[in-house]
């Protein structure tokens, strides 16, 4: 947290104005992404919003029947006070575990951002709306890695591929998944210690991935530059 003020005051420093002015104005802008969040994040649900993103899928990879990508990522937090550990991943760091969704055109679709990182991913993905949403539509699928199980509508990698269709089935798998790394790595403030208290992270990881899909939406080319 004390990072986090010295960033500020720095800022503040610069602008001629005092750190709490600045706390105060990154929250309300945060807050006000985060507001636009439904219209920037948007999962298909309907029939003809699930055909179309098959049909996008089809004209930039291969995979059959694909609508996009599922995983988790673990965004750095200060260590709270109250129930720590719960936090404590299995690398033995304070994080949020991260699940969001993406399209072919690389805009996150969905994200959830309420569990901590002692949890694992697939009681992430059984406890989601996610789930719920795809759970009886048919011949629709998300590509996960082998953190899940496979479904209906989830396609994880063989664990043990005998060679032929098994091992080509994931080196396919693996190759069209790597948009979702792409993703994540947008922000650098994802990828390192988010230090502000806990119950403003999860706000500023929607904030940044709502930007994310509006700079993906105008073809932003310094954005672009970043991978």
């Amino acid at each position: 947290m004390k990072i986090c003020l010295r960033y500020q005051q720095g800022i503040g420093q610069e602008l001629g104005v005092s750190q709490a002015t600045v706390s105060r104005t990154v929250d309300r802008i945060v807050n006000s992404i985060v507001a636009q969040s439904n219209e920037w994040i948007k999962f298909p649900t309907t029939n003809h919003e699930l055909v179309e993103a098959k049909r996008i899928w089809q004209s930039m990879y291969k995979f059959p029947t694909a609508i996009g990508v599922i995983d988790c990522t673990h965004i750095g937090i200060l260590k709270p006070n109250r129930h720590g550990n719960e936090y404590i991943n299995r690398k033995g760091k304070p994080t949020l575990n991260v699940q969001v969704t993406c399209d072919a055109r690389e805009m996150f679709t969905s994200v959830n951002v309420s569990w901590s990182g002692s949890v694992h991913d697939s009681r992430i993905w059984r406890n989601s709306q996610t789930i719920s949403q795809l759970i009886n539509k048919a011949n629709v699928v998300l590509f996960g890695d082998d953190g899940y199980c496979i479904e209906p509508c989830l396609m994880i990698p063989f664990r043990n591929p005998t060679p032929g269709a098994e091992i080509n089935y994931n080196k396919l798998l693996k190759q069209e998944r790597v948009i979702i790394v792409r993703c994540f790595g947008r922000f650098p403030i994802l990828q390192y210690v988010c230090r502000v208290k806990l119950e403003n992270v999860p706000k500023i990881i929607i904030a940044c991935i709502v930007l994310h899909n509006v700079a993906k939406s105008l073809g932003d080319p310094d954005f672009e530059l970043v991978e």
